[in-house]
């Protein structure tokens, strides 16, 4: 079991889920539709933190999250993100055991 809590995992994705946001911001003509879905996601990923910030998260689940992670910071076209900023906070809340 890992020393990591449910909240510390869900800091790490919010910060790899606001890189991507802000790389689809430079697609001018989806500017709207980038930010509008990265609030909708951020607020529920936030709630979910809220909720079980101090859980333990086990090593198959944090790894999960940790293996999302590093595949959305291999994204470098802005057209490409907007497809994961609906993608990447399902499968954290996936990982989690979390309805999306």
């Amino acid at each position: 079991m890992s020393d990591t809590t449910i909240g510390v995992a869900l800091e790490q994705a919010a910060a790899a889920y606001a890189a991507l946001g802000e790389l689809g911001e430079a697609v001018e003509d989806e500017w709207s539709y980038v930010t509008d879905l990265a609030t909708a996601w951020e607020t529920r990923l936030d709630g979910v933190s809220a909720a079980r910030r101090a859980e333990a998260i086990d090593d198959a689940t944090l790894g999960a999250i940790e293996a999302a992670i590093e595949e959305a910071g291999l994204i470098v076209d802005p057209h490409r993100v907007i497809d994961w900023l609906s993608t990447f906070p399902q499968i954290v809340l996936l990982a989690l055991g979390e309805p999306a």
